[in-house]
């Protein structure tokens, strides 16, 4: 089974954001946040386009996929 696996968390905390920061930036919950972090939850489209905005990184630099369990 092919799973998405993000960077999000590692991200975020290299440049200092809380989860509480980024929540109130892109109006979304912290527990969307925590969910997405723990890679239990996969963002919606325009939400992985915003987060990819927001941090100023290139998808690949933010999301890829672990297809190991093939």
């Amino acid at each position: 089974m092919v799973k998405v696996i993000n960077h999000i968390k590692e991200i975020r905390q290299m440049k200092g954001i809380t989860q509480v920061q980024m929540a109130e930036d892109l109006q979304i919950t912290r527990q969307t946040i925590n969910a997405i972090e723990k890679n239990k939850y996969n963002p919606s489209l325009e939400l992985a386009l915003k987060l990819i905005k927001y941090f100023q990184v290139p998808i690949e630099e933010l999301f890829y996929l672990d297809d190991k369990g093939d």
